[in-house]
């Protein structure tokens, strides 16, 4: 927005544009000025793409800023002689940090080896569908890929639940998508309603309806994957962690059978809990989501998994960081006594020394090696 500094009116200098990632995230840069003050560069989302984009201030004219081959950019800065720099990545690019200046385009750090040869890696788009109620749906989805083995038939798909739950996933370099289609699998990243990047109105469509909306949109990713003959109806796999383990939960809760296994990780299981105990950052961000208590009360028991574990049928791998102060243990583990109360196949890894999130090299490998070794004896060869 400009505000005429005459008037005081203000006027918008890009309309109906998503710019902005969620406001919980933080460092969050999406625009610079350049050094006369005469033009912002900013970052534009569409279609799981992010474009750098410049506006004349006094115009309002927008126009492309050519980037070949990068779709995820971030942190955009000019410097006095106007060369923009930015970390930037693509399907087959890790994360970078280049610049450009006129046509020039330098790299200046690569923030991996990039030993992974390209064959190799995925080459993700979007796909879209229409929910129930008529309105789209999108994900990102990344078909099997690799330089060494073929395969036959439609493949085995991870649908994986993004976390926020207002975060959401771009077309970009995605290692753990590459780890599982680098064996076999097709990986389906559900921007579920309420993800960032689609407008103002997408992102708060899930706004009181936290435990509902995005569990009807994980089960559409299914049935979607099923209609654009993109994935195995019946080796269909349903992933998340924390607010997307939330979901994966849920959705097993309210459409037994539709996916043939659930990885969970971290996830939340008790509103009551997360809305009473959760840390300072988060304070209250369950009053927005589902609504304030005690007037939704029955909604928070309605779409708390704890309460309706019980209807789990398929196997689930449970994976828990012992010293998470976001998602405690006891939250996983009140799952895990009724699974193993009513007898579904499961595994519960609860790893020292984690908190919400794996950082640990020998967790995060074991974490994976868990993940494979569960697929196979309950998706693929099951």
């Amino acid at each position: 927005m400009l505000r005429d500094l005459v008037t005081g009116d203000l006027s918008a200098l890009v309309a109906e544009a998503a710019l902005l990632k969620p406001a919980w995230i933080q460092g969050v840069v999406v625009q610079a000025w350049s050094p006369g003050s005469d033009r912002i560069l900013f970052l534009q989302s569409t279609a799981g793409v992010t474009e750098l984009k410049e506006v004349a201030v006094a115009t309002g004219e927008v126009r492309p800023v050519a980037l070949p081959d990068y779709t995820s950019l971030s942190h955009p800065a000019v410097n006095l002689q106007g060369e923009v720099a930015l970390v930037a990545s693509g399907p087959t690019i890790s994360a970078r940090v280049i610049s450009k200046s006129g046509e020039a385009l330098r790299i200046h750090q690569r923030g991996t080896s990039e030993s992974i040869p390209q064959d190799d890696l995925p080459s993700p788009y979007e796909i879209q569908w229409r929910a129930k109620d008529g309105e789209a749906v999108f994900g990102i989805y990344s078909p099997p890929t690799s330089s060494r083995f073929t395969g036959e038939g439609l493949p085995p798909v991870i649908v994986h639940i993004h976390g926020g739950p207002t975060s959401s996933v771009m077309v970009g370099c995605d290692l753990e998508a590459a780890f599982f289609t680098n064996r076999g699998y097709g990986y389906l990243a559900v921007n579920y309603r309420g993800s960032t990047g689609y407008g103002r109105a997408y992102r708060e469509a899930l706004r009181g309806v936290w435990g509902y909306l995005d569990v009807i949109d994980a089960a559409g990713a299914a049935q979607a994957l099923i209609d654009q003959r993109l994935g195995d109806p019946g080796r269909l796999v349903i992933k998340g962690g924390s607010a997307g383990g939330y979901t994966v939960l849920n959705t097993l809760i309210r459409f037994p059978g539709l996916y043939k296994a659930g990885i969970c990780s971290y996830g939340v299981t008790n509103l009551f809990t997360l809305a009473m105990d959760t840390h300072k950052f988060e304070e209250r961000y369950t009053d927005s989501l589902v609504g304030p208590l005690p007037e939704a009360a029955e909604k928070y028991r309605a779409w708390s998994p704890e309460f309706h574990a019980e209807a789990i049928q398929d196997p689930v791998a449970i994976f828990q960081g012992e010293e998470d102060n976001v998602v405690p243990p006891s939250q996983s583990e009140a799952i895990v006594k009724t699974l193993r109360a009513n007898g579904v196949p499961h595994e519960y890894h609860l790893y020292p020394g984690e908190g919400h999130g794996f950082r640990m090299a020998e967790t995060r490998r074991a974490y994976y090696q868990a993940i494979e070794r569960f697929l196979q004896q309950y998706v693929v060869f099951s």
